[in-house]
């Protein structure tokens, strides 16, 4: 459980930086200037759609629990790495945003539809298909967002000029890279 608690953050905390979801916090702070309740919108979108997420790796794997559905799983993860190197881009018109509802309310709504398809959703089904906790794969990831996010949220560009993105997101696919390496060892080892 531990491991699945660590994995989780590690990825998603460093995928996360430079991602289309902390630019949209950098936004969202910028025009709504209501730090703690775009907090508390980043966390309930997050936790909401991470434990889903969880809950259909999880599932998914106890479904197709097979030789082949693992290496699939290891796959993504490489797949995962390459995908991670690619850098995300949002948007920045007066449109993308807007604040109908109260700063948490558009927060909620706005990381909730963001984050479907998102390369941190997809780690956190590949991660749910891995280890077999939803609890702890759902809140390393959610802790790993608000990592990532919160100094996005108070600081917002400052830190985008100060954090090496490309650093950030070499490291990101480093680990998905170890992940996937060390499933693909688990299924073979068990051949």
């Amino acid at each position: 459980m531990i491991e699945a608690f660590l994995a989780s953050l590690a990825v998603v905390a460093f995928a996360e930086i430079g991602d289309k979801t902390m630019l949209l916090a950098i936004v969202l702070a910028a025009r709504l200037r209501a730090p703690w309740q775009i907090l508390g919108g980043i966390f309930a979108a997050t936790i909401v759609n991470h434990g889903l997420s969880a809950l259909i790796g999880r599932e998914v794997a106890g479904l197709v629990d097979s030789q082949w559905f693992q290496i699939a799983v290891a796959l993504g993860f490489i797949a995962m790495a390459a995908w991670t190197l690619v850098p995300d881009k949002f948007d920045d018109d007066e449109d993308a945003v807007k604040h109908r509802g109260g700063p948490f309310l558009t927060t909620l709504v706005a990381f909730f539809l963001v984050e479907i398809g998102d390369k941190t959703q997809v780690a956190t089904i590949a991660l749910g298909a891995q280890y077999d906790s939803v609890l702890a794969v759902a809140t390393g990831t959610t802790l790993g967002m608000m990592i990532a996010n919160t100094p996005a949220v108070f600081l917002g560009e400052a830190i985008v000029e100060r954090v090496s993105l490309r650093a950030t997101r070499i490291a990101a696919a480093a680990i998905f890279l170890m992940l996937g390496l060390l499933q693909l060892a688990r299924v073979f080892a068990l051949i």
